[in-house]
């Protein structure tokens, strides 16, 4: 027996609840009554210059066109499936649902206006970047830094953590857990600042963008200054010079910096992963929730796993649609209509990931006995310190050892040292006595550098 016809994308089923918010603004709903928005604001702007001998509304008159927008729901968005299932043509539906609404308030003397001028192109471009604006910075951009706050306070609070480094998956130089964490929040934060910085670009020049059925219509206007005007009255920016198509440059922009936010996440969703592998992060027992259906003793960093699943699949499609949106040919091609219905799924995936990663950084804990453990583990990771020493008092004269370096790595390579026999060869080193005191006092612990103070640099 076939299921009953079923939604496909886990963003619109499974994972629905944390989808909410966006989908208010990135849903196909939205993206249609972004269109009636854009086509009622037009025929306000132009009955308010009372143009072709219209006169303006009311401001109850106003009110009852913007009231379209502000109550579209359910029924509204039937209408328009319903509309464009005979023209075939989304925009189109969205004029003639324009014009019914018109006749509904005895405004039937203004109709067409609706739609004056424009191409398609002219609402849908205005459409994607209010609505595209709206979703990044009302919804995507506060989890983002939110997240990127929470590590920056996971930063403070660890910032005098000990922890041993592992470069090439290998004991290292020890840092702080803290300052590993600021190391992210750094990079979000810089990411998040160019996102923020986003222009919003939008056209409204007819169907080559030269303003010719506008110039035929009425000569006498400065066409372009009303489409300025008119664009900026929406919070966008004009882009002057576009064919057809706002040429979607803004968006492949956009699209690259949140991708490149998405992998350092990534990156700190691995780097997270791997300390509570490692044991340095213990995973907070969930009341009711099951690690494996048949290891019972089993916590799995499940958050950080479809995190990452997750933000590979949205840069899969933010890249997909920086590279496609940017080509058009000549002066127009449909290919942008498809890729763009896509924008909503490239966000979301990223927004699930947001929400994951905030969750599961919520569920972890420091085992600070564990770090200070395995940091006692491992003093051979005092080499550097001691051959640096030794180049140091070789070059003050205190010092005639040849190839501090190689002294160091016989010591201390391929094979465990000890506290007792590190402090017994440093003992032995023909160096000054203040330097032989510093090195006598080191310890893994803390040996961290100024790792403590850089926490200090985020900003």
């Amino acid at each position: 027996m076939p299921l009953p016809p079923q939604l496909l994308s886990p963003l619109d089923t499974r994972y629905r609840a944390p989808m909410e918010a966006l989908g208010e603004h990135l849903s196909e709903a939205a993206l249609n009554r972004a269109r009636v928005y854009v086509e009622v604001e037009w025929l306000i702007f132009l009955t308010d210059r009372s143009f072709f001998g219209s006169t303006p509304l009311s401001a109850e008159q106003q009110q009852s066109l913007r009231d379209i927008v502000t109550n579209f729901g359910q029924a509204d968005i039937d209408e328009l499936a319903s509309i464009e299932a005979t023209t075939r043509h989304d925009v189109k539906a969205v004029e003639y649902y324009v014009r019914a609404r018109l006749a509904e308030r005895g405004l039937e003397h203004i109709a067409e206006l609706t739609h004056f001028a424009c191409t398609s192109e002219d609402i849908n471009n205005l459409s994607y970047a209010i609505t595209v604006r709206d979703a990044v910075e009302k919804v995507w951009l506060p989890k983002a830094r939110a997240l990127a706050d929470r590590f920056a306070e996971l930063a403070e609070e660890f910032r005098n953590d000990a922890m041993l480094s592992r470069t090439h998956g290998q004991p290292a130089t020890p840092t702080t857990l803290g300052k590993e964490m600021a190391v992210f929040a750094h990079r979000l934060r810089r990411q998040l600042r160019r996102i923020e910085q986003t222009e919003y670009l939008g056209k409204f020049a007819g169907a080559t963008g030269n303003f010719a059925a506008h110039r035929v219509a009425s000569p006498e206007t400065n066409w372009q200054d009303i489409a300025a005007e008119f664009i900026s009255g929406l919070g966008l920016t004009w882009n002057p010079l576009t064919t057809q198509i706002e040429s979607h440059d803004w968006q492949a922009e956009l699209y690259a910096d949140v991708a490149r936010f998405n992998r350092i996440l990534h990156n700190a969703c691995t780097d997270i992963w791997t300390y509570i592998s490692l044991g340095y992060f213990r995973q907070i027992p969930q009341a009711g929730a099951t690690g494996s259906s048949t290891m019972p003793h089993k916590i799995n960093p499940i958050r950080f796993e479809n995190a990452e699943s997750n933000l590979e699949l949205s840069c899969a499609i933010l890249d997909s649609l920086a590279s496609t949106l940017v080509t058009s040919r000549l002066q127009r091609d449909l290919t942008d209509s498809s890729s763009q219905r896509n924008i909503g799924v490239g966000f979301g995936h990223s927004y699930l990931a947001l929400d994951n990663v905030t969750k599961g950084l919520g569920e972890i804990a420091v085992d600070r006995d564990l770090l200070a453990a395995d940091l006692n583990q491992n003093w051979e990771v005092l080499g550097e310190a001691i051959q640096t020493v030794i180049r140091a008092e070789i070059v003050a004269g205190r010092s005639s050892i040849s190839d501090p370096y190689a002294v160091l790595k016989e010591l201390t390579r391929g094979h465990r040292v000890g506290r007792d026999e590190l402090r017994e060869f440093v003992q032995g080193l023909e160096i000054g006595d203040e330097a032989k005191a510093r090195l006598l006092e080191l310890t893994p612990g803390t040996y961290t550098g100024d790792s403590a103070e850089l926490v200090s640099k985020l900003s």
